[in-house]
């Protein structure tokens, strides 16, 4: 019995990367060999062990087999004859296709290591074409190494996959758990440009891959196109160190102008609420989360009213906040506002511009919130005219706050 550390592991050391988490491969073994050494089962496909002290992952070499479209296809052979290189061969990238035993010595059959240097990803093999979460890990994995490539040999196979109908087999469930894994990398950018490339982001997110040729007025938007302006705003996000809710929502927010008439172009107006639509609908789709979801619904909806903060009036003001239930949920709207910020920093050459509306905007809300509605509520003795009495009250707040802050105009 062998055994070998592989995977991330392997290449984030040759990276001279932190390494999180260690998968072992054991070769020449069988289960019963590893239950008597204490290893505790939890594989329901093939056979994978928990150590019994560091808890990490054993998983016995095997092989697999296409047995049936989509990523759950696969029929697989674990056995102690199965070879470490046969193992290695299953797995996707050559990068990742690298083993260490335990003297420290490298196993590197498809010369990942060699990949690692020239900063390339590349397929082991054609079987990489058989399992369409590949191209999602691989697009992910170029989020996290933004200075790697695809090599064209596996540029091709991707857009084959694609054609051929691989990625329409995906689940929504898969989907959503590469895209939040990928949002959360260094550049997240360049997931979707791999993604792009290939095709597949026509068959997973139709609704972003709008957005690219779509002109936006140049006084604004100096990139002028859409797609480029919504990926300098995911970046943005990610540079900030900002939540998975807040970086979806970042993502989502522009979704509108891709709808546009072309003869409307480059000004797109209405686009927010076109953007809430379509926003529900990916979310409907790829089942995402209740917290990423209202985040992201309320961005594409409100962004633009939280450009035009100055222009509101008091109690338009304490209207907006209530609309964006602020008062119950004041973090999610603070979040909201650090999504519209994303928004207004992700322009090219604009990245550093001020956006005070985003301090003027919580701080009205803090003013806001000084208000007790339920002693108000308690001294009413009209019920219809709790909701006006509360909000005259913290219109009164609100203009004391605005009367202070408001820029004066120039």
């Amino acid at each position: 019995m062998k055994i070998y550390t592989v995977g991330g592991a392997v290449r984030d050391g040759l990276l001279g990367l932190p390494v999180k988490d260690r998968d072992h491969v054991v070769v020449g073994a069988t289960p019963q060999q590893l239950l008597e050494r204490g290893f505790r089962p939890v594989g329901k496909d093939f056979p994978v062990f928990l150590h019994p002290e560091t808890q990490e992952e054993y998983a016995m070499a095997r092989t697999e087999r296409k047995t049936a479209p989509g990523y759950k296809g696969f029929a697989f052979h674990a056995a102690p004859d199965v070879t470490l290189e046969e193992d290695l061969a299953r797995r996707d990238l050559t990068i990742n296709a690298i083993a260490q035993d335990e003297d420290g010595n490298l196993v590197d059959p498809y010369q990942g290591r060699a990949d690692i240097e020239r900063r390339v990803f590349r397929h082991v093999s054609d079987a990489f074409i058989e399992d369409p979460v590949r191209i999602l890990r691989l697009a992910r994995f170029a989020a996290r190494f933004a200075d790697f490539s695809v090599a064209p040999e596996t540029q091709a196979l991707m857009q084959r996959m694609v054609e051929e109908g691989e990625v329409d087999a995906l689940v929504p469930e898969r989907v959503w758990q590469e895209l939040a894994r990928g949002l959360m990398e260094r550049k997240p950018s360049r997931m979707f440009e791999v993604l792009r490339s290939c095709g597949a982001l026509q068959r997973i997110l139709p609704e972003l891959a709008a957005l690219w040729g779509v002109p936006q007025p140049e006084k604004w938007h100096p990139e002028i196109d859409t797609g480029v302006h919504v990926m300098l705003v995911v970046d943005w996000a990610a540079a900030q160190g900002f939540s998975l809710p807040i970086r979806f929502a970042a993502l989502l927010h522009d979704l509108g102008k891709g709808s546009t008439p072309p003869e409307m172009w480059p000004r797109h107006h209405g686009h927010e609420a076109r953007s809430e639509r379509l926003a529900e609908h990916v979310c409907a789709r790829l089942k995402v989360p209740g917290e990423c979801r209202d985040l992201a619904l309320m961005t594409a909806r409100e962004h633009g009213n939280v450009g035009r903060a100055f222009e509101m009036r008091p109690d338009t003001l304490v209207k907006f906040f209530a609309r964006c239930d602020a008062f119950r949920k004041p973090q999610r709207f603070i979040d909201m506002l650090r999504a519209a910020e994303c928004d207004h920093r992700g322009r090219t050459g604009l990245e550093l511009q001020p956006f005070p509306q985003a301090p003027y905007l919580e701080g009205a809300l803090q003013a806001a919130q000084q208000i007790d509605a339920g002693a108000i509520a308690g001294q009413q003795t009209q019920p219809q005219r709790i909701p006006e009495a509360i909000l005259a009250a913290r219109t009164a707040q609100v203009e004391a706050f605005v009367a202070q802050h408001r820029p004066l105009p120039h």
